[in-house]
């Protein structure tokens, strides 16, 4: 499956947690940071880093998005194997 359906997919997915998704520009002195999840003012905020590539999105999103309870949820497939860690392989 394509990468760029699958960060949708996982983009849609927060959405529906509840979970602002936004691609930034981080501009740290002498490092690089490909984003995550924060929270502010009890909200939680999936940050991106707008220079990352679709494969380092994928893999911040999916670390976030492990951390929620999504049991009770419906979650395609694709998705819900690439957050039990059973397709380790993102393409």
């Amino acid at each position: 499956m394509d990468d760029e359906i699958i960060l949708s997919y996982l983009e849609e997915l927060a959405d529906q947690l509840g979970i602002l998704v936004r691609d930034e520009s981080i501009n740290l002195e002498e490092t690089f940071s490909i984003g995550g999840l924060c929270r502010v003012e009890g909200k939680y905020i999936l940050i991106l880093n707008s220079k990352a590539t679709i494969k380092e999105k994928i893999e911040v999103s999916v670390k976030a998005l492990q951390q929620f309870d999504l049991n009770d949820m419906y979650v395609k497939p694709v998705i819900r194997e690439l957050l039990e860690g059973i397709n380790q392989d993102i393409s």
